[in-house]
C-alpha cells in the first residue's frame, strides 16, 4: 500500500511532505526550483496559491515520482527532490 501520510508544508528549501511505501515512511522535500520548473509546463505563477499551490497542481505527479524513489530505495533524509528529478533524461 502507497500514501501520503503527512499534510505538505513550507520550509526553507521548498515543500516537506512525506510518503509511505510498503510500510516505509520517508520523508521529502521537492525544492523550490523544482516546483517553478513544474509551474511552467501550465504557464502557472506562484502569486496564485503560492508554492503550495503549485505543489497541489502536481500532487499526483509529485508524490508518484517520490514512491517511486522510495521504493527503488533512493538515499536521503528527507529525500530531495530538485529540478533534475523532473527533467526528462537526455541522450546524446
Amino acid at each position: 500500500m502507497t500514501s501520503t501520510t503527512t499534510q505538505p508544508r513550507l520550509t526553507q528549501d521548498g515543500i516537506l511532505f512525506s510518503v509511505t511505501v510498503e510500510s516505509v515512511r520517508r520523508n521529502c522535500v521537492v525544492t523550490r526550483d523544482a516546483l517553478q520548473t513544474l509551474s511552467q509546463l501550465k504557464s502557472m505563477d506562484d502569486a496564485g496559491g503560492g508554492l503550495l499551490g503549485i505543489f497541489h497542481a502536481y500532487e499526483a505527479k509529485i508524490s508518484g515520482v517520490a514512491r517511486r524513489l522510495v521504493g527503488a530505495r533512493v538515499a536521503g533524509n528527507p529525500l530531495l527532490m530538485n529540478k533534475a528529478t523532473f527533467s526528462a533524461p537526455h541522450t546524446d
